[in-house]
């Protein structure tokens, strides 16, 4: 009678456990999340009210971070990617393009990625994973964080430098927040269920809102842009921060990692951060200085 009793309540339907009261409809833990997001928010304003070169020096930073989490990511797969001639890539990287521009950036990019296969070739024997693979997995991670990353120190040198590093940051922040709000309230089509599935058309459209809003008082307003170009900018920051989110989980479920890194309450990693900012930035930086945007 006791095994039944105990089979019966195994198999007895129970009630769904509620959610944790620091946890989101969306999945987020917002009383880590929201101090967080502050945080770095303040952190970047205060580094480009006072000087330039010390957002450029967080840049730096954060990619070198983003570098070192990615080949965590790779290493689950195998795949061992050497970090020390890297972060001199993105050193590189990022000095050229604050003294000379885009194109100084993208020229040591070249260089840098060349340094990295030859690197990584003349270490072959100490790692048994194929050194021809670990090479194309740098190249890449360095091109994907450096160089598009190399775009958020070329805007800081553009003129009215800290409404456009205000561009950068907010467009993806705003976009990501407007997108969960509307995903929570009314989120019922998945986007790509299988790629991410709290993705929603919903909150895409949240995401449009809230970035146009935003874009027509940063663009037409500060900058003094036309509407025109305010709303493309809105409408390409949505476009760009939800292609890279969704390339940033398409990568993590093929390296089979949830998060990319942890460092960030609520956030995950540098790489969980900055995805959206690292996609948007080389599109802001040619529609600012596109000759239609003036």
């Amino acid at each position: 009678m006791g095994e039944l009793r105990n089979l019966t309540s195994r198999l007895a339907p129970h009630p769904p456990k509620p959610p944790e009261p620091s946890a989101s409809k969306a999945g987020r833990n917002l009383k880590a999340a929201v101090p967080v997001a502050f945080g770095l928010l303040g952190l970047v304003a205060l580094s480009v009210l006072w000087r330039m070169e010390v957002f450029v020096v967080l840049v730096a930073a954060a990619l070198c971070v983003a570098l070192w989490e990615v080949a965590g990511a790779f290493l689950n797969k195998g795949r061992h990617i050497p970090l020390l001639p890297l972060w001199c890539g993105i050193l590189a990287m990022v000095g050229a393009t604050w003294a000379r521009g885009p194109l100084a950036g993208l020229a040591a990019y070249c260089v840098a990625a060349v340094a990295v296969v030859l690197w990584r070739w003349a270490e072959r024997r100490r790692h048994p994973s194929p050194w021809s693979g670990d090479a194309a997995a740098a190249v890449f991670a360095l091109g994907w964080i450096g160089l598009l990353g190399s775009f958020a120190v070329a805007l800081a040198g553009l003129p009215r430098a800290e409404w456009m590093v205000a561009l950068l940051i907010l467009m993806p922040a705003f976009s990501d927040t407007g997108g969960w709000a509307f995903g929570v309230l009314w989120g019922r089509h998945p986007m790509s269920p299988s790629v991410s599935p709290k993705k929603s058309w919903e909150g895409f459209a949240g995401s449009l809102v809230a970035a146009v809003a935003l874009s027509l008082a940063l663009v037409g307003s500060a900058l003094d842009r036309p509407w025109p170009v305010a709303l493309l900018v809105g409408i390409a920051a949505v476009l760009c921060s939800t292609v890279g989110d969704l390339s940033e989980s398409l990568l993590k479920r093929d390296l089979d990692v949830k998060d990319m890194g942890s460092i960030f309450p609520g956030h995950g990693g540098m790489l969980d951060r900055i995805d959206s900012i690292l996609m948007w930035a080389p599109v802001c930086y040619a529609m600012m200085t596109a000759p239609f945007a003036t």
